[in-house]
């Protein structure tokens, strides 16, 4: 398996001051990229939604690794389907039809779990893709951020554009987005636990019943999975990045809970929506196309994320 070499290539990372993005650039350098010749977009001075400035952030550029997303949970896809929907449908297709015209090497896409439909097989394959429509909540997210796998696959066959569409579950670890106007479920439930902590509350409420599962993906994994995307992976067919282990909310709060040393009552919100019931992903696509498994356990993963929160973030 012949790799791309990193070493003197121009990369630009958009939404690379976030998250997830400053992992990504971390895996870069480690991979063997040259950090003064990585780029970063933030959306305070680069609005991705204007076409001209997609075309300044690619010109010149070798590699665009697409991060940058208008993203939340349940609560900031409910009240915002409309803004969701436009905004990322908006700068993925413009960013790609700009480094496509400006002649870029290669173009990595990293997608979204909720493009899967709501009743998908369990643990979700890339060739289900397809078959349904994403749950209610946030398909307007997950249809914006799957139309981009169409635009990539169009442009490698009508213009042999080198576009590759990356997967990943459910993400959480250090520096996540921990406001609880827009928070993922991990975050939101250890900001929850450690404030129902400092106030003495002997009981916290939790969204929906605590039925449905999830898969977590630790962020330096999803990055070094990203990573190594980039330099192996050159095929049309998207990849799932994953653990390939799910976990109930209700069993999720309870370890949270023990990891955080708080005894207090879980109440179910059970007039809050759920959203989609299972979400575990096949994880075998990566594994085979360029030996990306991941390293870092849940339990070690979710105490690495509350030690963050607790020191910086609380």
């Amino acid at each position: 398996m012949t790799a791309l070499d990193l070493n003197n290539k121009r990369i630009l990372v958009t939404g690379g001051a976030g998250f997830l993005g400053r992992q990504v650039i971390d895996q870069l350098c480690q991979a063997g990229a040259d950090k003064n010749k990585i780029t970063v977009t933030r959306s305070r001075d680069c609005d991705l939604r204007v076409l001209e400035n997609c075309q300044r952030a690619v010109d010149q550029q070798d590699i665009i690794i697409h991060l940058a997303a208008h993203v939340g949970g349940i609560g900031l896809n409910q009240a915002k389907p409309a803004e969701l929907f436009y905004d990322n449908l908006m700068m993925g297709a413009q960013l790609i039809h700009s480094a496509y015209q400006a002649g870029v090497e290669k173009f990595v896409c990293v997608g979204t779990i909720c493009a899967y439909p709501k009743f998908t097989p369990v643990p979700f394959k890339e060739d289900d893709l397809w078959n349904g429509y994403p749950e209610e909540t946030n398909a307007p997210y997950g249809i914006a951020k799957k139309a981009l796998l169409v635009q990539l696959q169009a442009y490698r066959q009508q213009y042999d554009f080198n576009g590759i569409y990356l997967l990943p579950v459910n993400l959480y670890g250090p520096e996540d987005n921990f406001d609880p106007k827009s928070s993922h479920v991990i975050p939101a439930l250890i900001r929850k636990v450690h404030e129902a902590q400092l106030r003495g509350d002997k009981q916290i409420p939790v969204w929906g019943d605590g039925t449905p599962t999830r898969e977590f993906l630790y962020s330096e994994d999803a990055a070094r999975g990203i990573v190594m995307g980039t330099q192996f992976y050159n095929d049309p067919e998207p990849v799932n990045l994953g653990t390939g282990e799910e976990i109930s909310i209700r069993d999720l709060i309870h370890l949270i809970c023990e990891l955080m040393e708080y005894d207090g009552e879980i109440i179910w919100q059970t007039d809050k929506p759920n959203g989609q019931p299972r979400r575990c992903l096949d994880t075998e696509r990566a594994k085979q196309a360029y030996g990306f498994v991941t390293q870092v356990g849940f339990r070690q993963g979710l105490t690495n994320t509350i030690d963050w929160y607790r020191k910086h973030g609380a």
